[in-house]
């Protein structure tokens, strides 16, 4: 008999973003290492005698809590992977509901009806996903297994292993970030010990602590925003970027003095009529909710994504949905070869600091402003290792 654990990889940049990544090649979260170490804490006293992984990114890494730990070569399978979403990869689910809602409905509930453009089928990562399990297990009779894989992957995996057809998915629940689900296989048959457990975590790291959509099975229990494009030659779009302005300094100073609002303006504009992505408006639902702006020249030369303006709606403040807007940011950087996003921040604006450190900006240097320092703040986005996990 093979004894396998079949365990989720760590928090990843879709599941904080709100942005579907299938196969996209995501990263950890700072959050996501934590469960890592949770995970690594929890297999201390272990034996296994083997790791695999999916060749992504975010499982590999997670499977470093096992493998490191016990000096064991990592595995990897393409076969393991996510469910392909196609066209749909690192969009925002907002933007894609928007879109085509008779679809994403049927994702929701798990149709096997369900293909994103381009992409899997849920019996197909089923197909695909036991006969994974399955190899895996035949080659290592009477051993016990590490297998890292993605969330819809083991849903499906499981549920096939129990006998829960396509129409019944509601039976089955949604796994945390590093959840474990432990698998006995003997010949080909399968017994789901336990699934989905993630008693390692504390409520502060787990990633299903922090958000409601699994509880309801409604994506849109959490705010989820999309990202319509800016158009500065509309008195509208015109309107809504100045006072976007004014508001974020105001809130900050107490007041409009030394605010160059038509300056800013002007700024946004040459940039805009350069690249129209460099200026996008955040929605919630039907409702404007903030700005991101950014420069694609400016420091392109150090392969930085520089964002000159993130900036959420009063309404849209304290919700947790600001890391969307970072989350879009990467989503145009990363794909023009940027592997940092640069931004400033005033020394005053403390709320803003913590943010950005929240979520992975860093410090490297200040500059001059007109109420005093600016800190100059980066963020690691690309793939290269970055100091040991362990």
């Amino acid at each position: 008999m093979t004894t396998l654990y079949l365990i989720r990889h760590a928090e990843a940049e879709g599941n904080l973003y709100r942005r579907i990544h299938g196969q996209y090649n995501s990263l950890i979260t700072d959050n996501g290492y934590r469960q890592i170490q949770a995970l690594k804490d929890r297999f201390a006293d272990v034996p296994i005698d083997a790791v695999y992984s999916s060749d992504l990114f975010r499982t590999m890494t997670t499977a470093r809590a096992i493998y490191v730990p016990k000096g064991l070569p990592l595995h990897t399978r393409t076969d393991l992977r996510e469910l392909g979403m196609g066209q749909w990869e690192d969009r925002s689910w907002a933007g894609i509901d928007r879109l085509n809602h008779t679809m994403m409905n049927l994702f929701s509930a798990t149709s096997p009806d369900f293909r994103a453009p381009g992409g899997e089928s849920f019996p197909e990562v089923r197909q695909r996903g036991v006969a994974a399990i399955l190899d895996i297990a035949a080659t290592h009779p009477d051993q016990t297994v590490a297998v890292f894989a993605h969330g819809t992957f083991i849903r499906n995996t499981v549920a096939e292993f129990l006998g829960i057809g396509p129409h019944d998915m509601k039976k089955m629940g949604h796994s945390d970030n590093t959840a474990v689900t432990l698998l006995e296989i003997d010949h080909g048959k399968v017994n789901v010990v336990y699934m989905d457990d993630n008693s390692h975590l504390t409520p502060e790291i787990s990633t299903l602590a922090q958000q409601n959509w699994w509880k309801k099975g409604d994506r849109q229990a959490d705010v989820n925003l999309w990202f319509a494009p800016c158009d500065l030659s509309q008195e509208e779009d015109r309107h809504f970027y100045l006072s976007s302005r004014e508001d974020a300094w105001a809130s900050l100073y107490g007041n409009l003095e030394h605010c160059d609002g038509e300056g800013f303006l002007s700024d946004a504009c040459k940039s805009w009529q350069e690249d129209p992505q460099s200026l996008s408006i955040a929605m919630a639902g039907n409702s404007r909710a903030g700005i991101l702006q950014l420069d694609l020249k400016r420091c392109s030369q150090e392969k930085k994504g520089y964002v000159s303006f993130l900036y959420l709606t009063p309404e849209q403040r304290h919700k947790g949905v600001g890391v969307q807007l970072i989350g879009k940011s990467v989503s145009l950087y990363r794909p023009l070869g940027r592997d940092r996003l640069q931004l400033t921040c005033s020394e005053t604006n403390t709320s803003a600091l913590s943010f950005y450190e929240k979520y992975g900006f860093r410090r490297t240097g200040s500059t001059d402003g007109v109420h005093g320092a600016l800190y100059e703040m980066e963020k690691y986005i690309g793939y290269e290792p970055q100091g040991e996990l362990f």
